[in-house]
């Protein structure tokens, strides 16, 4: 098993993968990268948590859509919103005292 160190949010990480598949998680973890930096451009700083929490349903939200499109991007896609920023800001809010009462 290899390690691979990849920056999110200007933080070092380290993450496990099968020998070979370094370079595919680096690529994974530019991506995500992407994603939290726009929500935290979007909302500021409210915690990584909540951050990747919020970027982790950007990208599963961006999965569905392609899931129903046969794999392509929507046609009227576009970057996250206000309004969904706030709607993910919520959700994560919720989801957080949720996971503090556990």
């Amino acid at each position: 098993m290899a390690t691979v160190t990849v920056e999110i949010n200007g933080r070092p990480y380290a993450v496990g993968c099968a020998d070979g598949q370094e370079e595919r998680v680096r690529i994974l973890a530019k991506q995500f990268d992407g994603h939290v930096r726009q929500v935290a451009g979007e909302v500021g700083h409210v915690g990584d948590i909540r951050l990747f929490l919020m970027a982790g349903l950007l990208l599963a939200d961006e999965l569905h859509e392609a899931r129903l499109n046969g794999g392509a991007p929507a046609p009227d896609a576009a970057p996250a919103t206000d309004g969904v920023a706030e709607a993910l800001n919520a959700v994560a809010a919720r989801l957080e005292k949720i996971a503090q009462g556990l």
